[in-house]
């Protein structure tokens, strides 16, 4: 599936929820792939924030490609906060202490990156806070100075559902997660990746993060 496909899936899924187009942005996965490969499969489409999972990765290409907007959405860990410095937005903040290190950090930087909350999925091998932590949370971030714009949620597999139930129980989780940013006051939702995000869009996504569909 090309980024034009992924993009009208998208707008077919804003219209059937009444939202107006282009509420919903694609951010381009694009950890693995090359700079070349990127070009060709996303950049050729347009300009989308692309969105990595490896800190060092991520790095090596913003160091190719400055003029992109480059998300971090993989797993944070102390060590590779440095390599954050060309981040618009890191998706995946699960803990004060590393939103204090990129407040750190950022003071070299002259800029910081804004950040998402990552919302724990109920799997336990996943990362995440719980929705009982997220209010405190919320707190202990927007005390390092940083600005916390949403939420961000990886779906279960819900692995041995038929597909009517497994979409059933996605959109009411998306829905829910939905809710609780609501009740937060933040606006931004990052959910939906290759299998789900109109589903996502549907709830109230305003970030979906597709990647093998849009190379394959």
């Amino acid at each position: 599936m090309s980024v034009p496909a992924v993009l009208a899936a998208i707008r077919q899924a804003e219209a059937q929820a009444g939202r107006p187009p282009g509420s919903a942005r694609l951010v381009a996965v694009t950890k693995g792939q090359d700079l070349p490969s990127i070009e060709r499969c996303v950049l050729s489409f347009g300009s989308f924030p692309l969105g990595e999972g490896r800190a060092q990765e991520l790095r090596d290409k913003a160091a190719v490609r400055p003029d992109l907007e480059w998300h971090y959405i993989g797993t944070l860990q102390r060590n590779k906060v440095k390599y954050l410095r060309p981040v618009t937005l890191v998706h995946s903040i699960e803990a004060v202490w590393q939103a204090e290190a990129i407040a750190q950090a950022a003071q070299g930087w002259g800029r910081a990156p804004d950040v998402l909350l990552q919302l724990h999925n109920g799997e336990a091998q996943k990362h995440g806070l719980s929705g009982e932590e997220l209010p405190g949370a919320l707190r202990g971030v927007q005390a390092t100075g940083l600005t916390v714009r949403g939420l961000m949620l990886m779906a279960p597999e819900f692995e041995g559902l038929g597909d009517a139930e497994r979409d059933a129980r996605l959109l009411a989780l998306f829905t829910d997660t939905a809710r609780r940013a609501h009740d937060l006051g933040l606006s931004e939702l990052s959910m939906g990746m290759s299998g789900d995000y109109p589903l996502a869009v549907r709830a109230g996504a305003t970030l979906v993060r597709v990647g093998r569909s849009l190379f394959s």
